[in-house]
């Protein structure tokens, strides 16, 4: 799959004979600034994530880097996203509902007690696989408290699931990702997410306004 910055690949571990994610971005040229800040953020996902065991989480194996690229070796998720899901106008009923926010909430805990702060949490980034278990991915804009690499007064995220700290350039902590987690709720509760529209739109929306209660719009 090739995406915005890079491309996964569906591969097999051929030492210990297990099926595997690959995931790599291109190396930046010397003078390519912005290449340069997303293979950081590549660099800081592998970080971020090879510190985390948890049955909620998606596992990462091993970084590497070739001339031309780097890359991550992570667990190779059989399944579908949230976002698939709710794209495709499937709603999960209210036990179901539960049981995947206990998850996310479970893995989220475990994350932020070591310190790491995913900051983009949405239904792309929660999986499900075959056998409904819940999965979080995708640690590239993970913050790390130990590290140097922190992201005030950039915005980084998804904007109609981003907290106020977010747009407002903030240091953000363990409650941006509570926040994000409230939105996706909301969402899988009523299909809509609280607020939409573009970014200056939902950046107002979340710093001026209180969206309507779930149960109005179900």
């Amino acid at each position: 799959v090739h995406g915005a910055h890079g491309a996964v690949y569906d591969a097999q571990d051929p030492v210990i004979d297990r099926r595997v994610a690959i995931k790599t971005v291109p190396l930046a040229a010397a003078d390519d600034a912005e290449g340069a800040a997303e293979l950081a953020r590549f660099k800081r996902e592998a970080q971020a994530a090879g510190r985390l065991h948890h049955p909620n989480l998606v596992g990462v194996y091993d970084y590497g880097e070739t001339e031309t690229l780097a890359y991550i070796v992570m667990e190779f998720v059989d399944g579908t996203s949230l976002k698939a899901l709710l794209d495709a106008g499937e709603r999960l009923p209210p036990a179901e509902l539960v049981r995947v926010m206990q998850a996310v909430l479970a893995g989220l805990q475990y994350s932020h007690e070591r310190g790491v702060v995913h900051r983009d949490i949405k239904p792309a980034n929660i999986m499900l696989t075959r056998d409904r278990q819940v999965k979080i991915a995708d640690f590239g804009i993970a913050r790390i408290e130990s590290s140097s690499m922190t992201q005030a007064g950039t915005i980084m995220g998804t904007p109609a699931y981003m907290s106020p700290e977010q747009f407002m350039g903030q240091t953000v902590d363990a409650r941006t990702d509570i926040y994000s987690s409230g939105v996706v709720l909301y969402q899988l509760l009523t299909g809509e997410r609280p607020f939409d529209g573009s970014m200056a739109t939902i950046m107002h929306k979340a710093l001026n306004t209180v969206p309507p209660p779930p149960s109005r719009l179900s």
